[in-house]
């Protein structure tokens, strides 16, 4: 029994450094042709390494790079949001978004934020849900490393020091769970999109015999509030609200 649960292992242990090595010797190759400028076959390596679920925000910036070459605004959009939804730090996906933004054709005008919605976009929404749980995790560990040498410190002035700086780190603890929670809650709830059909009519109503209320073109991020048979509604950065074809449309 234990011989076969050795063996299984080790066959378990090989097989996933074979599925890593054939995955870093693809993106090695993407990364090859992309530097001779063969972007379309850049883009197929690539997204082989997506179809195998090994994802990651580089993959993603990678990928929005490729399509950035080759002029295509909404795969470019598309996968630069990708890449900073794994990773809100990614600076340089999001320089690059903010060149491809200037790519797209409609001009929408955020509504003024409150304080707290400038807050949150600035400071909270830096990290994602994953990476706030990873601190709360390294903060519940220093919480308790802290708490122990309280606990069997004998130097007055050291365990003052030990249990001010434990309560600290309880307390950001709580902060760092409650925002993670929050965060994971909004990203299950909130629905966007990119705009990926050249022009696209948005209509009052989810029929095809609705008045059209405004043109939208590809490129543009939408906000996806409902769905009733192959239609959306949409909302739009200022406030504008419409029933768009699912098909114009690919959700982030």
């Amino acid at each position: 029994m234990k011989k076969t649960l050795f063996f299984l292992c080790m066959l378990l242990s090989i097989t996933a450094v074979v599925a890593q090595t054939s995955t870093a010797n693809l993106f090695e190759k993407a990364n090859k042709s992309y530097k001779d400028g063969k972007y379309n076959e850049a883009i197929k390596l690539y997204q082989e390494i997506e179809a195998k679920d090994s994802v990651s925000s580089t993959l993603y910036y990678n990928i929005a790079n490729s399509y950035y070459k080759l002029n295509s605004v909404a795969n470019t959009i598309y996968y630069y949001e990708k890449a900073l939804k794994l990773d809100p730090l990614n600076t340089d996906a999001s320089n690059n978004l903010e060149f491809a933004r200037r790519m797209t054709i409609d001009n929408i005008e955020e509504l003024p934020k409150t304080f707290l919605q400038r807050l949150e976009a600035n400071y909270i929404q830096k990290l994602s849900y994953n990476q706030w749980s990873s601190l709360a995790v390294f903060l519940s560990f220093l919480a308790s490393i802290l708490f122990l040498l309280f606990y069997v410190s004998s130097i007055s002035n050291r365990k003052r020091i030990y249990f001010l700086t434990s309560i600290l780190s309880f307390f950001l603890l709580a902060i760092s769970v409650f925002i993670s929670y929050n965060q994971y809650q909004k990203a299950i709830k909130t629905k966007t999109a990119i705009i990926f059909s050249s022009k696209v009519s948005v209509n009052n109503a989810p029929t095809l015999n609705s008045n059209e209320v405004f043109v939208l073109h590809e490129g543009t991020k939408v906000n996806i509030l409902d769905a009733l048979d192959n239609w959306k509604k949409i909302k739009l950065a200022d406030g504008k609200i419409g029933w768009i074809s699912a098909n114009a449309l690919k959700e982030l």
